[in-house]
């Protein structure tokens, strides 16, 4: 356990951003999931209005910082393709 008390406080706030980015990676998650499951399902037009959805939450994420630009962008790619090839 860190005794001065910098070391204290980067300790707290270190928590409080891997709370931060750890809520936006699991909600990333799921708005994939919801794309995938409709695209399971067959249902194209709940997977259509799903898509603009998780875009958003996954560019959202990587403006923060917490997933890399390339990651953002592989990941759209992918639900993208999903989606479209489904019909």
């Amino acid at each position: 356990m860190a005794n001065i008390k910098s070391a204290k406080k980067r300790i707290l706030v270190n928590a409080k951003k891997a709370a931060r980015n750890k809520a936006i990676r699991s909600k990333v998650k799921t708005m994939i999931k919801k794309v995938e499951a409709a695209v399971a399902a067959g249902d194209k037009e709940k997977a259509q209005a799903q898509l603009p959805l998780a875009v958003k939450e996954i560019y959202m994420a990587c403006s923060k910082g917490v997933i890399h630009k390339n990651t953002a962008a592989r990941k759209v790619s992918r639900i993208s393709k999903l989606v479209n090839n489904l019909g």
